[in-house]
């Protein structure tokens, strides 16, 4: 006869396998957490790749290491234009470099000074040359002077750019709150601009090709910033983008205005450290174009020099 059943029976029974409800919930869990996992990764891998440079990366033979961009206006005489396009492309052709010649009409300002085409040249400029380094923007009123300095050697090198960052000084002289960090290396910098008293001198500059490069002129180009009718366009929105804009200060070496803005006109008639000197790198003659002035005249004596055995032509 099979035993008789107690009159007390344990509470609960005893369970001899894993519930399937408990082990559907463990591996949704770890589903979950697998998920989030690869989503971490994937946001590091992304700012990684938007704020650094592959310096592994194989860049087809024969590409130019640089490429000079100048806007022409169209309305200049054409004879006088070709001579800008000779100067840059002089200079391209001893060190291996290229050049290029949007217009102003090229892009849609809608109503925003001509002077901000620079901007979206650049953009056009990375979009053309994908492989190129370094991009350098000169204003049609400035000259390459001495051929003689490759921009690399002269501005560029990681060794040299260091020694000639202006750090922990105001970025908008002469009392502006934010100033230049004094610990970024020459090859964290993407972007290159010279500082005279008044402020940023966008009308010669060097930006270094890769997503930030294309970040940073989004973010200049933005139609807010143009319809904000800046006293200097494009040149204040920037001063403003890079004091408020912590992502585009740290990529910035602010360096000595002599070094590739040298200014051969002196609106205030007082002596400053940025005029133009024998040997200087670039003359600038800022505001030619307007205020009654000549392009034409004031340039023509540079032009004069520079198909003469002056400076420019120096085969040291």
């Amino acid at each position: 006869m099979p035993p008789r059943k107690t009159s007390w029976p344990p509470p609960y029974a005893v369970r001899n396998s894993r519930s399937p409800l408990k082990a559907l919930f463990r591996r949704d869990r770890l589903r979950f957490l697998a998920v989030i996992l690869l989503g971490c990764i994937g946001i590091i891998y992304l700012l990684g790749h938007l704020f650094s440079s592959d310096s592994s990366e194989v860049i087809p033979a024969g590409t130019p290491l640089v490429v000079i961009v100048t806007v022409i206006n169209e309305s200049w005489d054409p004879a006088f234009v070709e001579k800008i396009k000779k100067n840059r492309r002089d200079y391209a052709a001893r060190h291996g470099y290229t050049t290029f010649f949007p217009s102003t009409t090229d892009y849609n300002l809608k109503n925003s000074p001509l002077s901000w085409s620079k901007v979206p040249a650049m953009r056009h400029a990375i979009t053309l040359y994908p492989s190129s380094t370094y991009f350098w923007y000169l204003d049609p009123t400035a000259l390459i002077m001495n051929h003689s300095l490759s921009l690399t050697g002269h501005i560029v090198d990681k060794e040299h750019l260091e020694s000639l960052m202006i750090v922990n000084k105001p970025v908008v002289p002469p009392d502006s709150v934010i100033k230049t960090f004094d610990h970024i290396k020459g090859d964290r910098i993407d972007l290159v601009v010279a500082q005279d008293r008044d402020g940023l001198c966008q009308s010669s500059f060097i930006i270094r090709r890769g997503e930030w490069a294309k970040y940073f002129l989004d973010a200049w180009f933005d139609p807010l910033y143009r319809s904000y009718n800046f006293q200097k366009a494009e040149g204040h929105a920037l001063e403003h983008i890079v004091q408020w804009h912590g992502t585009i200060l740290a990529k910035l070496a602010l360096i000595p205005q002599r070094t590739f803005n040298s200014y051969t006109h002196n609106p205030l008639g007082t002596d400053i450290a940025g005029m133009y000197s024998e040997g200087d790198f670039v003359a600038n003659f800022i505001g030619c174009d307007r205020d009654g002035r000549s392009c034409v005249d004031e340039m023509q004596p540079f032009f004069d020099l520079l198909e003469g055995k002056g400076p420019g032509k120096s085969d040291d």
